[in-house]
């Protein structure tokens, strides 16, 4: 989720909640499918393909999509493909393949330290990228510049000293 968080931040900062659900989305999607079989899915199945995922995001850029979420909600699940074949047992290119995919030799295990530097190295190159482009950097839903708001006088001194030490 931190990961589909941040790039989203650096395109779209309105459509970070659509990618954090869509960066969920395959696995729920395979809780649904589970309660509504009598025959259970294999984990990392027909929920993981990539292909899906970016066929849903090349849709939604062809389809009508409102501001964008659709397609954000498809980079989520793409982004959640992408973690998982990460991991040692990887992640299904498509439904044409009978083998799950594994970037980097598969060397990720889930929870571990190696876990937590890749998110934090991306959710840091995300934070520099979204900080150095300076005060145009446009609207930031969820990175308010409280500072800068209160200079171009939009907010008075009381809501400033209120939100000062709020960074999200």
């Amino acid at each position: 989720m931190a990961i589909a968080a941040s790039i989203c931040a650096v395109c779209n900062p309105v459509a970070i909640p659509a990618c954090i659900l869509g960066s969920t989305a395959p696995d729920w999607f395979e809780w649904i499918l589970n309660a509504a079989r009598s025959r259970k899915l294999k984990h990392r199945g027909v929920t993981h393909y990539l292909a899906a995922w970016v066929l849903a995001m090349l849709a939604a850029q062809f389809l009508w999509d409102w501001r964008g979420m659709l397609f954000w909600f498809a980079a989520g699940g793409t982004v959640h493909w992408v973690c998982d074949a990460l991991t040692i047992s990887g992640a299904p290119l498509g439904w044409w393949s009978d083998r799950r995919t594994t970037l980097l030799g598969g060397r990720v295990r889930t929870g571990s330290v190696l876990e937590y530097v890749i998110t934090g190295a991306i959710v840091l190159a995300c934070a520099v990228i979204l900080w150095t482009r300076g005060p145009d950097r446009g609207f930031m839903p969820y990175f308010m510049d409280w500072a800068g708001l209160y200079q171009r006088g939009i907010i008075d001194a009381a809501e400033w000293r209120a939100h000062r030490w709020e960074i999200l």
